[in-house]
């Protein structure tokens, strides 16, 4: 979707509540942003597969974190919203601090509005370089950008919190407003409570999605996909304790071993009444060993829990995602005082 810059209005103001959550696929599974929430002072560098992404901290912030990001997918929601309405959007937002955080499910007292501007903190000095949607056959094999151009927050004189305005890098907006770059989120993400579980919902969502067979990762795809700071070892068991906990909204996940004795950890989508687990632990395993990785490497397979046989105890029905009608619930936008 292509808009002209002297169309558009000086700042768009959200005001969409009760609409589903949407989040960016090229944020989705590589190494964005640190899973940890201490603060990480070394850079991140990934290089797949011809892919890169390169993300350098300001040490006195850090990496942006998986967190912080939940500011950018619910700026991703708010644009994709109005886009689908025909509304007219900006990289530039304009918002009330309370709008977001009831929106990301956080508190709305206490200290949550300096938290709110550390995170914007770290979003706007986190610096990124990477060649997705690098156009091919362009002279341009990179692009850098920061999550935030810039931030604004506006105070009465009391000191109280009266609006807030950001900016989204080009990247970023451009991978929102173009058409099949979003997908729709379950809206208990933003109640996952850790870094590597909220990554590997992310990853299940954006490769699973609603694939009978999942979707087979190794363990060290996981580990490199990821960008961890931790120790390969360490990354795995924090895996299985995910595995074990089996928390994650609409994916199960199971570590099972194949004939060999070797891991196979699998993430299912919770439903299909006619489809076994077996069945589908099988078909994970021949794409496993279609792609050539299923000797001697601890392997990850994912699938949506509504696959799964109803029979087992982590089934669920499957979500109706047919868009509402209506105008839907908004909220008497915002102004700024001042």
């Amino acid at each position: 979707m292509k808009r002209n810059d002297e169309d558009q209005p000086n700042f768009f103001a959200p005001a969409f509540a009760d609409i589903p959550i949407r989040d960016q696929r090229d944020m989705m599974e590589r190494p964005f942003f640190s899973l940890a929430k201490k603060p990480r002072k070394t850079p991140i560098e990934y290089e797949v597969s011809g892919t890169v992404v390169k993300v350098y901290p300001v040490k006195e912030f850090g990496i942006a974190t998986i967190w912080d990001a939940d500011i950018l997918i619910w700026a991703a929601t708010q644009v994709t919203e109005a886009v689908d309405r025909g509304g007219e959007t900006n990289p530039r937002i304009h918002f009330h601090p309370y709008q977001l955080l009831r929106a990301i499910r956080r508190n709305t007292g206490g200290d949550q509005y300096k938290k709110l501007q550390d995170a914007l903190r770290r979003l706007a000095s986190t610096y990124v370089e990477t060649n997705i949607r690098v156009p091919k056959g362009s002279r341009k094999k990179t692009t850098g950008f920061h999550w935030l151009e810039d931030w604004d927050a506006h105070e009465d004189e009391e000191g109280r919190p009266t609006g807030m305005s950001l900016t989204l890098p080009r990247w970023l907006y451009d991978g929102i407003i173009e058409k099949g770059m979003v997908l729709t989120i379950h809206e208990d993400y933003f109640t996952i409570t850790g870094g590597i579980e909220r990554w590997l919902y992310r990853v299940a969502r954006k490769h699973a999605g609603h694939q009978e067979s999942g979707w087979p990762f190794t363990m060290r795809q996981l580990y490199d996909k990821s960008g961890s700071a931790a120790r390969f070892s360490d990354f795995a068991i924090d895996v299985r304790k995910v595995v074990e906990s089996d928390s994650l909204p609409e994916y199960a996940l199971r570590l099972h071993k194949n004939g060999e004795g070797e891991e196979i950890y699998s993430v299912h989508v919770r439903t299909r009444k006619s489809t076994g687990e077996s069945t589908l632990i099988s078909t994970a395993f021949r794409r496993c060993e279609v792609s050539g990785f299923s000797r001697g490497r601890s392997i990850v397979s994912m699938i949506r829990r509504s696959l799964l046989d109803n029979t087992d105890p982590r089934f669920e029905l499957p979500r109706v995602r047919q868009r509402r009608m209506g105008r839907g619930v908004t909220q008497k936008a915002f102004r700024f005082v001042g």
